[in-house]
């Protein structure tokens, strides 16, 4: 299990007397979880801890918040800056518990690559987003002649905040995404398709996180980015904190903590990496979700997708692979692969949940985690 480490730094006591408040008004007064001094593991991170930090990758969000009952958006991670149907990456999409509505997994799992940049969305918005996700590509230049696509678009259920049965995504919103999709975008919690989620009882939403192996071990970056709307019980860094429940600290009523819900676990690298290889990298992120307390219970939709974005692998479009190709990492040099996916997951988890805030939402309020609670818990 993961160890926790307490930095012990005046920044750290400052952040706690003047940031750290479960009723922060905007998400930039809450830190990430190394910000609060609590360090997930002991693989060092990349320089900005972030699925970003493997090179080349994007990300995007378009946040959706009208009235007083949409709570919702799409958030858009773009391989690399080329041509994704002409330089397509090879891909693995594992299924931890399959309740959920992951579009493109079939094309994935049997040609084992990406064509298009990949969606997270809310559950009845997947359609919308795949529908503009082909209008968005096929209209690229270069794509006049091209007759079928594989728009690979996942979902976590938000309809406790929002009022799913709107379904109030619009094409607009996924050009937004894809468009500012960004390789410094660092933005976490209520964002994108984070805006309406919920995680253990509480304010759930987008975290990212990296892992940098020294150059003995490869030298490899693995980044992670989660969509987390799931349940269980809570534990940070191997500490429980099922006695923070929301609902026995709620004044007004939560949202249940139960096991299910759904998370998207979107794990990228640089490490060369075929669809095997990458199939075994992405059940070894389901190791992050455990140490967090996910049970992948019956009603959650746990789906981890995978890719590398090592230049030597990548194929045409036609299926060949351009030459030369890279020579993939052997099987017993996965090992540190293995750990840096399980690490990462977990505190990518462990910040979507520090950098959401409070919200108020379509079937009622939910709070974000307690971190004026939760941080001393876990000095102790």
């Amino acid at each position: 299990m993961a160890s926790t480490h307490w930095l012990r730094t005046p920044l750290l006591a400052g952040m706690l007397a003047t940031t750290v408040s479960a009723n922060a008004a905007n998400a930039d007064e809450r830190p990430r979880a190394r910000e609060a001094g609590v360090t997930i593991g002991v693989l060092a991170p990349g320089p900005r801890n972030a699925i970003v930090d493997v090179a080349g990758v994007a990300v995007g969000h378009a946040t959706v918040i009208e009235g007083d009952r949409i709570r919702t958006g799409v958030t858009a991670i773009v391989p690399h800056p080329g041509d994704l149907y002409r330089e397509r990456v090879p891909a693995a999409i594992v299924v931890g518990n399959g309740y959920g509505k992951l579009l493109g997994i079939s094309q994935v799992d049997e040609l084992g690559e990406l064509e298009t940049p990949i969606l997270l969305t809310g559950t009845l918005g997947v359609w919308r987003a795949a529908d503009a996700l082909v209008e968005w590509q096929l209209a690229r230049p270069g794509m006049e002649e091209v007759r079928s696509l594989n728009p690979v678009v996942g979902e976590t259920n938000d309809g406790y905040l929002n009022d799913i049965r709107a379904r109030p995504l619009r094409p607009e919103h996924v050009r937004r995404a894809l468009d500012t999709a960004s390789a410094d975008n660092l933005e976490e919690g209520a964002v994108g398709a984070g805006t309406g989620t919920v995680a253990f009882g509480w304010k759930g939403g987008i975290g990212t996180s990296s892992r940098r192996l020294e150059q003995s071990r490869g030298g490899y970056t693995v980044g992670v980015l989660v969509q987390s709307n799931f349940g269980g019980r809570l534990t940070i860094g191997g500490v429980a904190l099922d006695a923070l429940r929301p609902e026995r600290l709620a004044a007004h009523q939560a949202p249940p903590a139960d096991g299910d819900g759904s998370i998207m676990i979107v794990v990228a690298t640089d490490a060369p990496l075929d669809a095997r290889l990458l199939r075994r990298l992405a059940l070894r992120a389901l190791l992050g979700l455990g140490r967090t307390g996910g049970s992948m219970s019956n009603g959650s939709g746990d789906y981890v997708i995978a890719f590398s974005t090592a230049p030597g692998l990548r194929r045409a479009g036609d299926g060949t692979a351009p030459a030369p190709a890279a020579k993939v990492v052997p099987n017993d040099a996965m090992t540190p692969l293995f750990e840096a996916v399980a690490e990462a997951t977990e505190e990518a988890i462990v910040n979507s949940l520090f950098r959401a805030r409070d919200m108020d939402g379509h079937r009622g309020a939910v709070q974000a985690l307690p971190l004026e609670r939760v941080l001393p818990l876990l000095r102790r």
